[in-house]
C-alpha cells in the first residue's frame, strides 16, 4: 500500500516501508543538491527556504522517534555500544554535546515503552505535536523542556500541562531566545515571590561540575549550592581564606585555620600586609590548603588503593628537562614545573616498558585482584579506561583480565591486564552486544589492550583518548635543556608523600 501526496503539480505515490521512504528521501536530497536554484525567483526562494525549514523541524521528530526505538530495543548493543549516547557520540561521530542534545530531544517528545511493552505518550505532548507539524524545532523543544524543569514541584500536573501547551503555542511565532523570555515570565507567574520552591526543588538543582581543562590547563567550576552547603562553606572560608592565610606565593604565610591556638599573630599580621590576592584567589588557595589537609590526615582512608592517593605519571626525560605535561590518575594534566614543587617529597615507583612500545615487561601475581604495584604499572601504561572512546580516568577503573580470570587461561599478570571502567568491565562477554578484549602482541602498540564487539571479526580497536599528544611525530623538536640545579621545595609540615609512576 502507498499513500498519495500532492505537491501542487503532480500526485506522488509514496511507499509505506521506512527503508523505502528513507531511500526516497536520500535520493531526493541528492537530486535537490545537484539542482541549480538560480532560475528561481525571490518569492520562490523564500518559499523554498520555509519549506526546507519545515522539513528540518519535522526531521527532528523523526530523529527522536528513531532514537526511541534504538533505546527501547537496545539496538545500540548490536553495533557494540553500551548505550544510545555512546552510539551517537562515537558510532555516528556526533560528539558528546550533540549526542546529549539529541537524547534530550528524544526524551522530551519521544513515545517510549514501559516495562509492560505499552507505548507511553510524549512527556511534552503539545511540543511533540508542534514538532511533527514542522512549526517548531529541536531548539524550541529544548527551551520548553528547560523552562518546565524549573517549575516548582508543588505545582499541579494540570497546571504544568497548560503551561507546556502555552509555551508550544508561543513557540510557533518566536525564536528560541524569545521563547526563553516568555518562559521566564511564565515561571514568574507560577511562582511570583519564590515561595513555592521547597527543599525537594533545591535538592533537585544542587550540583557542582568541574569543567574540562583548557589550553592553559585551568578548569572552570559551575554549580549550584544548597543553603546548607553554602552556610557551612562560608564558615570554613572565614577561617581558611582570611587575608594572609594559606598564601602559596608567600613562604612565611601561616597555614591551616585562622582559629588555630598556636597561630603566630605577628606572623599573620605581617603576611596580611604582603597579601595582594583577590577574594576569589584566597578562596582558591583555601581549597588547595584544605585538600592538603585532607590528604595529610588520612581523610581518604588507608593508602592501599590508588584513588586514595595522588598518583602521577611522567617520563624521566620530561622530568629532567622540567618541560612537558604529567598526568594524574584522576585525569588532570599538571605542568612539569608545578609537578616538581608538588612532588618534592615523592616516593617513586618505577614502571619498565619495552623500547618504543607500551608493553610492561613483567609483573605477575597469583591472586585474582591486582596488587597496588600492578595498578601503578597499569596507570603508567593505560592512563585511563582502555575501551574505545571512553574518557574515564584511571582512578575510576578496575583491572580487567584478558582472558577472563574464571577461564583456565585466566591470570593476574601485568601482560594479561588492562584498565577498564566498571561499566565496560561488565560489558565484556561472548554474546552479541558485548565486547571481547585482547592484549596486542606485536606492532607499535604491543602490550596495550584492544577491544572489538563480540561475535564479530571487526578489527581490534584501541582507545586513543588518554594517549593524545604523546605520539613522537607531534613533538619533533628536542626538549629544552634542564635549568641549573636549585634546591627542591620543602614539603609543608604534615604533608603526605605522593606517588610518581
Amino acid at each position: 500500500m502507498s499513500d498519495p501526496i500532492t505537491n501542487g503539480v503532480t500526485a506522488l505515490a509514496l511507499p509505506n516501508q521506512p527503508s523505502e521512504l528513507l531511500a526516497l528521501i536520500d535520493a531526493a536530497a541528492v537530486k535537490l543538491a545537484e539542482t541549480s536554484l538560480s532560475p528561481e525567483t525571490e518569492p520562490e526562494l523564500l518559499a523554498h527556504t520555509q519549506t526546507a525549514e519545515r522539513i528540518r523541524r519535522r526531521w527532528d521528530g523523526i530523529s527522536a522517534a528513531l532514537l526511541v526505538e534504538v533505546s527501547d530495543r537496545n539496538a545500540h548493543r548490536t553495533a557494540g555500544y553500551l548505550n544510545p549516547h555512546q552510539y551517537l557520540s562515537q558510532g555516528l561521530r556526533l560528539g558528546t554535546r550533540e549526542a546529549g542534545r539529541r537524547l534530550r530531544m528524544a526524551e522530551t517528545i519521544g513515545e517510549f515503552s514501559n516495562f509492560q511493552g505499552q507505548t507511553l505518550p510524549p512527556r511534552k505532548p503539545a511540543t511533540a505535536a508542534a514538532v511533527a507539524a514542522g512549526t517548531v524545532g529541536a531548539e524550541h523543544a529544548l527551551v520548553i523542556s528547560g523552562v518546565l524543569a524549573k517549575v516548582p514541584g508543588c505545582i499541579s500536573p494540570e497546571v504544568k500541562a497548560r503551561a507546556e501547551a502555552e509555551l508550544a503555542d508561543a513557540a510557533a511565532g518566536l525564536n528560541p531566545d524569545d521563547l526563553g523570555k516568555v518562559g521566564e515570565r511564565l515561571l514568574a507567574h507560577l511562582d511570583p515571590d519564590g515561595q513555592e520552591s521547597d527543599h525537594v526543588d533545591r535538592q533537585r538543582q544542587r550540583g557542582i561540575t568541574i569543567l574540562p581543562q583548557d589550553r592553559q590547563l585551568m578548569s572552570r567550576v559551575r554549580g549550584a549550592m544548597t543553603p546548607e552547603l553554602r552556610a557551612k562553606f562560608e564558615v570554613i572560608l572565614t577561617a581558611w581564606a582570611a587575608p594572609g592565610m594559606n598564601n602559596p606565593a608567600d613562604p612565611d604565610s601561616p597555614t591551616g585555620t585562622i582559629d588555630a591556638d598556636d597561630l603566630d599573630a605577628e606572623a599573620l599580621a605581617a603576611a596580611r600586609g604582603r597579601d595582594l590576592r583577590s577574594a576569589a584567589q584566597r578562596t582558591h588557595d583555601a581549597l588547595l590548603a584544605l585538600c592538603d589537609y585532607v590528604l595529610a590526615h588520612g581523610g581518604l582512608g588507608a593508602p592501599n588503593r590508588i584513588p586514595a592517593e595522588l598518583v602521577i605519571t611522567v617520563t624521566d626525560q620530561e622530568l629532567a628537562a622540567h618541560a612537558g605535561i604529567s598526568l594524574t590518575a584522576t585525569g588532570t594534566r599538571v605542568p612539569i614545573g608545578e609537578l616538581v614543587r608538588l612532588a618534592a617529597d615523592a616516593v617513586p615507583h618505577l614502571a619498565v616498558f619495552r623500547h618504543h612500545t607500551s608493553e610492561v615487561l613483567y609483573q605477575g601475581r597469583g591472586a585474582r585482584f591486582a596488587s597496588k604495584a600492578q595498578r601503578l604499572a597499569l596507570f603508567a601504561r593505560d592512563r585511563g579506561c582502555t575501551a574505545p572512546g571512553c574518557d574515564r580516568p584511571f582512578a575510576q577503573t578496575q583491572a580487567h583480565h584478558a582472558p577472563d580470570w574464571i577461564t583456565p587461561a585466566g591470570r593476574t599478570d601485568i601482560d594479561a591486564l588492562g584498565a577498564a571502567c566498571g561499566r565496560h568491565n561488565r560489558a565484556v562477554g561472548t554474546n552479541r552486544g558485548q565486547w571481547e578484549t585482547t592484549i596486542l602482541t606485536d606492532g607499535p602498540h604491543t602490550g596495550r589492550m584492544a577491544w572489538r564487539p563480540a561475535t564479530t571479526n571487526h578489527p581490534w580497536r584501541l582507545n586513543p583518548i588518554h594517549h593524545a599528544g604523546q605520539a613522537r611525530h607531534l613533538h619533533p623538536r628536542e626538549l629544552p635543556q634542564p635549568p641549573p640545579q636549585t634546591q627542591p621545595a620543602q614539603p609543608r609540615a604534615g604533608s603526605r608523600p605522593y606517588h610518581a609512576a
